[in-house]
């Protein structure tokens, strides 16, 4: 019998696509699933290797389906000896690695609920997320440990090579028995510490959900070596970088350390992955690093996510890897809503749109009456859920064809002397000038005109009148004459959230202070 992972063409997505079809692709069923069976277990005969963990140091971590099945299953009856309930939540704060994957899937296949947490937080953001989550342990490396025993109410443990070692005195199975609906992950969103989003509470059933994402997002399918840079602390190198292709048997990888542009395309090359998908930060670094020639390439399916790419690096993507890059939409709370159908040979990818809806999703355009907007009108972007239109707090448009395209967050939208404008479209126009490496725009107060553009600009040359003059000029001929920054800074670094999105929210609280203080 067929399966919806043999079709790869968009009319076979639509024409072959159903709910219960998701079903298929799994041993589980709508009563029992166990997201560490699925992901791990059910594979561990088949010989492959599960994960290729690239440390940005140098060294590569290979480790197979019957090694990562047999060491989680030591870590469940480890968690069992602890006196760790079902249910119990249980932290893990490590980089990718072999403990790392342990320590997630062991808490999963137990039947406990694993919190991946951010390694770059410090005592503040850890201390909020284990005061919100109240684990019962804290799994973290030495060069955390103390930092964390100052914070943490919990037990905790360090998962280094003496401890795998330790666990080697476990059974190398365990039977898991967790129903669908029983929480799995909970995973927090990308924050400052100051402002604690509400932790998505994910049950294993939702590993299922997600491979909606994975079939149209990623593109993935059986035989892909795929390999996704985003720190599995978040919701794209958890879910879609990690979960749903390992729930299909591939090859994964996943990078650990401080992100070193050449050091990923060095790994890209080498172990010939043939699907990606990064953040369009994670991209644009890699065309900022000058190194991306030195390299041969294998990719037939790439795609990018966080935020809106820049033309440049758009650019780049097909002069490098040699085909087209394709946008993937959605929010750790909503889910992947807009796609472009990777692998597709009967999907024309439009550049600078976000793609359209994946089977059985819905989404429109509305207006401030909650009206459809007719086609190139900006309005807020709404997806149906359950009966209810649902708010992304993002703004876009869609053409005549359907096919949608971001506009920026709600709270992103510019207005000046009544014009409103696209922080996004703005800092797109900046990025042409061969000078400039990032751009942040944001609105900023001005008694005249209410607010008026300012530029943050990343380059690789001296800031100075005339190169903002450039910039101004640069954007007057690209969007219209009143979209032009009519204040830019030259900074060295933009704020980012730790997904690797810029932070206009730092930018914008930033010069408020500034001015109240004025």
């Amino acid at each position: 019998m067929s399966k919806l992972t043999d079709y790869t063409t968009f009319a076979q997505a639509h024409e072959h696509f159903s709910s219960a079809k998701l079903w298929d692709l799994f041993d589980g069923d709508r009563e029992h699933l166990n997201i560490a069976h699925e992901c791990v277990d059910r594979h561990a005969a088949q010989g492959r290797d599960a994960l290729i963990v690239v440390h940005a140091e140098g060294q590569t971590e290979t480790i197979t389906y019957q090694q990562l099945s047999e060491d989680t299953s030591r870590f469940a009856h480890w968690l069992d000896e602890l006196g760790v309930k079902p249910g119990d939540r249980v932290a893990i704060m490590l980089e990718p690695s072999r403990a790392y994957y342990v320590a997630m899937y062991g808490v999963i296949k137990f039947g406990a609920i694993a919190v991946p947490m951010f390694t770059l937080f410090g005592p503040d953001g850890m201390r909020l997320r284990l005061n919100d989550c109240e684990p019962v342990l804290l799994v973290t490396n030495r060069e955390k440990e103390e930092t964390a025993r100052s914070v943490a109410k919990c037990d905790l443990m360090v998962l280094d090579q003496p401890a795998l070692d330790a666990l080697q005195k476990f059974p190398s199975t365990f039977k898991v028995n967790t129903r669908a609906d029983s929480l799995a992950v909970f995973q927090y969103t990308s924050g400052t510490t100051r402002e604690l989003p509400e932790a998505v509470r994910h049950s294993h059933r939702a590993l299922v959900t997600v491979m909606v994402a994975a079939l149209y997002g990623t593109g993935v399918r059986p035989g892909d070596r795929y390999f996704c840079p985003s720190s599995p602390a978040w919701g794209h190198g958890m879910w879609h970088g990690t979960l749903a292709p390992m729930a299909l048997g591939l090859t994964v990888g996943a990078y650990a350390g401080r992100f070193n542009p050449e050091r990923l395309l060095q790994a890209l090359s080498e172990h010939r992955f043939t699907n990606m998908a990064a953040a369009a930060t994670h991209y644009r670094m890699m065309r900022n690093s000058g190194a991306a020639s030195r390299y041969a390439y294998h990719f037939n399916k790439l795609s990018f996510t966080g935020e809106p790419m820049d033309d440049e690096t758009s650019a780049f993507v097909r002069k490098t890897f040699g085909i087209e890059i394709c946008s993937m939409y959605g929010t750790t709370e909503i889910g992947v809503v807009l796609v472009n159908y990777p692998g597709a040979s009967d999907f024309p990818v439009k550049r600078g749109a976000m793609g359209k809806p994946p089977p059985g999703t819905v989404v429109e355009v509305h207006d401030a009456s909650g009206k459809p907007c007719p086609p190139e009108q900006i309005g807020q972007l709404m997806v149906m859920r359950k009966g209810q239109w649902i708010h992304t707090k993002d703004l876009a448009r869609a053409d005549k064809d359907g096919y949608f395209y971001h506009a920026g967050r709600a709270d992103d939208v510019i207005i000046s002397a009544g014009w409103t404008m696209s922080a996004v479209e703005i800092e797109n126009a900046i990025l042409k000038h061969p000078d400039v490496l990032e751009a942040a725009a944001i609105g900023v107060i001005d008694a005249v005109r209410g607010q008026v553009v300012k530029a943050f600009v990343v380059a690789r040359r001296k800031g100075d009148d005339a190169f903002a003059t450039e910039i101004q000029n640069l954007v007057r001929s690209k969007l219209s004459a009143h979209e032009f920054p009519r204040q830019v800074a030259f900074v060295d670094e933009l704020p980012k959230t730790p997904a690797g999105k810029v932070h206009r929210k730092v930018l914008r609280d930033r010069e408020l202070a500034a001015a109240t203080k004025s």
